[in-house]
């Protein structure tokens, strides 16, 4: 039984994984078939970075998604405090709205912020572009940050802030000093994983964009639709190292905030 469950995965990460490893691998194709290697190149990379359309693209999503995280770290840390604060069944209702966009089809959420645009740009002369991609982006991130954020109240001593104030904090100095430092794996957990869905998405975006402003998954899209570059593979494959990266922090920072749990838990 162990030995069919493990083919099972094997055939599972297989399924997962192996159309990215050819898609890396024909990134150093020397010709532009997508079938036969006929020998390693590294210009396919030399011309991605010398591609002014996607250099472009690529600067402002880095723009958008720093940006985006950044803000969306700070509301949502804010709202899980104030969430933190509630009473059961107040806090229970609050928790389920805001799991709403996450569970929400990303195709609903990029329809409904576009109206909501269209409806403001008619009202305030918005147009689609920076300002729009980045409310959609802040928006969706919100929900992860907090999401990454309310366990790590659920895991701290509800007493602590109190105790601080009791011991001559003052308010500010008690969420500094000693609430802050105990939530901070979740915020940096939300961080990156806002910072990762913000650098990936493509259907939101989709609908909030303009002319003046897009994203790079944005711009792949449009450069699939004509004949498909080995450019595009190659950038395909710094992407997915980037993710992988990103998430590997993530899986460290959280396994040592773990650790220091748990090594807090012994020493108690």
């Amino acid at each position: 039984m162990k030995k069919l469950g493990k083919i099972y995965m094997m055939l599972v990460l297989a399924f997962l994984y192996v159309p990215i490893f050819v898609l890396i691998v024909f990134s150093f194709n020397e010709t532009k078939s997508r079938s036969v290697f006929s020998g390693f190149t590294l210009d396919w990379y030399n011309r991605l970075f010398h591609n002014s359309i996607i250099i472009s693209s690529l600067v402002n999503t880095i723009i958008i998604a720093v940006i985006a995280s950044i803000a969306s770290t700070v509301l949502g840390t804010l709202a899980a405090i104030g969430i933190n604060s509630m009473r059961k069944v107040p806090k229970a209702v609050v928790m389920n709205i805001t799991n709403m966009p996450i569970i929400n089809p990303e195709i609903v959420t990029g329809v409904s912020l576009m109206l909501l645009f269209v409806f403001f740009a008619a009202r305030m002369n918005l147009e689609f572009g920076f300002v729009t991609l980045l409310i959609a982006h802040i928006t969706f991130d919100v929900p992860y940050v907090i999401l990454n954020v309310m366990p790590k109240f659920n895991q701290m001593d509800p007493h602590i802030y109190e105790a601080a104030q009791d011991l001559g904090c003052s308010p500010i100095q008690a969420f500094v000093k000693v609430v802050l430092p105990e939530i901070m794996p979740g915020v940096v957990s939300g961080f990156l994983m806002s910072f990762t869905y913000s650098l990936d998405d493509f259907v939101v975006s989709y609908f909030t964009t303009g002319s003046t402003s897009q994203t790079l998954p944005i711009t792949i899209y449009s450069m699939t639709r004509r004949k498909v570059s080995p450019e595009i593979n190659a950038l395909s494959t710094i992407i997915f190292i980037v993710v992988v990266a990103v998430l590997i922090v993530k899986s460290f920072i959280e396994n040592r905030a773990s650790a220091g749990g748990a090594v807090k838990g012994e020493q108690a």
